[in-house]
């Protein structure tokens, strides 16, 4: 990923009633760009072009140059609170309501892999843009808790996946399990959008997957019907009784035929 490097001023929407400022002390050596989403550093509080795993602080009002200052020579002005138009990757009409994360100060999309939550889709405005809610200190990321993790291919669960949310974003990929009591719990979750990407879990040959509505038998999988699946459906598989897994789902899930 590449920071801004010039200003990128960006359109917000709303009266200057619904706007919140603040300012933050920049770290040394370093521009922060108009427009630039900002991170806070952990170890200081300092501001500075988003890096991904930041608390995400605002976005800058104008440019703050200190690039020859020390730390906290100046400060970045921000807004924190308010609707901006961004580019988020994949972004379709089905996409309201959804989390955003930044994994630099110019990147936007729906993963919360290594990323930074921003806000919310409030409205899509065209392919891949739509206007965010944001507030720095008011929203929080509704993922947040676990260690996230992408899954692009068939993956094979281990002791080590315990308490991690993997994330499909390709069509047909398989996630496997251990023999029941081989882990905790792990979440599965969807990043395809609406009725493009689906996703099997798959027990042991001699293990049920328990759970709402789902007729449980041995070696059947939990399927999330890729022609129902949304971005954001998950399933959360847990240790259950000498049967296999229990299940909690979110979204449209059946079990194998």
């Amino acid at each position: 990923m590449t920071t801004l490097a010039v200003n990128k001023p960006r359109v917000y929407e709303g009266s200057r009633t619904a706007i919140e400022y603040s300012a933050l002390p920049v770290i040394a050596a370093d521009i922060i760009y108009e427009g630039a989403a900002v991170g806070s550093v952990d170890a200081t509080g300092h501001g500075r072009p988003l890096v991904a795993g930041d608390r995400f602080a605002g976005f800058a009002n104008a440019q703050a140059d200190n690039s020859a200052g020390a730390a906290a020579a100046i400060n970045v002005d921000l807004r924190t609170f308010g609707m901006i138009v961004l580019p988020v990757t994949g972004a379709v009409i089905t996409d309201r309501g959804l989390p955003v994360y930044a994994s630099d100060d110019d990147t936007f999309s729906f993963s919360p892999v290594g990323g930074s939550f921003v806000g919310f889709v409030h409205r899509f405005i065209s392919a891949g843009i739509v206007l965010v809610e944001f507030d720095a200190d008011g929203l929080r990321d509704p993922y947040a808790g676990f260690t996230h993790v992408l899954k692009s291919a068939n993956y094979a669960v281990d002791a080590t996946d315990t308490g991690k949310w993997l994330w499909v974003d390709t069509d047909a990929v398989v996630i496997t399990l251990p023999a029941v009591e081989g882990i905790n719990f792990v979440r599965i979750g969807n990043l395809g959008s609406f009725g493009t990407v689906g996703v099997a879990i798959s027990p042991n040959a001699a293990d049920m997957i328990e759970g709402p509505g789902i007729a449980a038998a041995d070696n059947k999988d939990l399927i999330n019907t890729k022609a129902t699946a949304r971005r954001g459906d998950w399933a959360e598989i847990a240790q259950g009784d000498a049967n296999g897994w229990s299940a909690r789902v979110f979204g449209t899930w059946a079990r194998e035929a």
